[in-house]
């Protein structure tokens, strides 16, 4: 069974609360995409090179240089694991390449594990800088997210005693996990709650316990994880909600944000003037879509819908009376 990292960072502290033999197979893992980023940032390089790239890696390799056989055996594991095929161009002195990049590209989960993987490793080489280095912490990825997967793999209900925000006691209950999301440094997990026969989101980092069980779940067959938040800006889902065109016109100072960072994948430029730029959506204008909004002032205004609009007015005027007599 393999494991997820924590974002981008704080592998080795992760480490050290798994258990020996999870460790292990996070190291080896880590290790692969150790190798797997090191050659597509080469493009094509010869075993030595890779070797000595190893070597000066001294959080994994031990100043230990990468033996041949070591290399073959990592390259059918990569092969096996994640469908990656390294090949030998030998014309030109055996130099070592990514067959298939566009299966990296084009699967966003392998795509954001290896490059988690890779910043995670470079950070392992510069861990004298530590003190210069700041991240986010992720409060719920190490608790519970491991036996979950773990849970996902086999269908397996999984009973979990959960207290929300603004809830005064905890509550034990069972839930089929569909799939996991992680969004603004959190993780939250969609399930299927037989009670209420309904899938409903929760935060992992507000679970107290959580434990797998013997009984098992059928997953819809026509259920797509991508597919149920397509129309969605993060974790809240409406069914109340419906999806709608949205314009959003971004102020000089924001339209690079907004055109490398995109609010949705729906969306699209209509027209960038020097002076704003008008962006189409498609989305439902969820809780926390609409607090995107909110956090970006006056650098974004939203042009259409009119409910939109007033519903923005109603919270900004909510936020003027707070300072107003201030």
């Amino acid at each position: 069974m393999q494991y997820l990292p924590r974002c981008c960072t704080g592998c080795y502290k992760f480490l050290l609360t798994l258990p020996q033999q999870a460790r292990c197979n996070m190291l080896q893992l880590q290790k692969y995409t150790w190798l797997i980023d090191t050659i597509r940032k080469a493009g094509k390089i010869s075993l030595e090179d890779i070797s000595d790239r190893w070597e000066r890696n001294k959080e994994l390799s031990d100043y230990k240089p990468l033996s041949r056989a070591t290399f073959n055996r990592w390259k059918d594991a990569i092969f096996s694991q994640f469908g990656i095929i390294i090949s030998c161009q030998r014309s030109g002195g055996y130099l070592y390449y990514i067959e298939n990049p566009e299966d990296i590209d084009e699967d966003e989960l392998k795509k954001w594990m290896l490059d988690s993987f890779a910043v995670s490793n470079l950070i392992s080489e510069n861990l004298s800088l530590k003190e210069r280095i700041l991240v986010n912490k992720i409060p719920s990825a190490r608790n519970h997210l491991a036996t979950l997967l773990e849970a996902m793999k086999e269908n397996r209900i999984v009973t979990i005693t959960y207290c929300g925000f603004n809830k005064s006691e905890s509550h034990k209950f069972p839930i089929e996990p569909y799939c996991v999301k992680l969004f603004e440094n959190r993780w939250y997990v969609l399930a299927h709650n037989a009670r209420y026969d309904d899938c409903r989101i929760y935060g992992l980092d507000r679970i107290e316990d959580l434990e797998i069980t013997a009984e098992t779940f059928k997953l819809p067959k026509d259920f797509s994880a991508s597919e149920y938040f397509s129309n969605y800006y993060g974790i809240i889902s409406d069914s109340n909600i419906k999806p709608e065109r949205i314009v959003v016109r971004a102020w000089r100072g924001h339209i690079p944000y907004m055109k490398s960072l995109p609010l949705h994948h729906s969306q699209k430029l209509l027209e960038d003037n020097g002076e704003y730029a008008d962006f189409e959506l498609f989305l439902a204008p969820t809780f926390d879509f609409i607090m995107r909004l909110l956090s970006a002032g006056a650098m974004i205004e939203v042009i259409s819908p009119e409910s939109l609009r007033k519903t923005l007015k109603g919270w900004i005027a909510d936020m003027y009376s707070l300072y107003v007599n201030g």
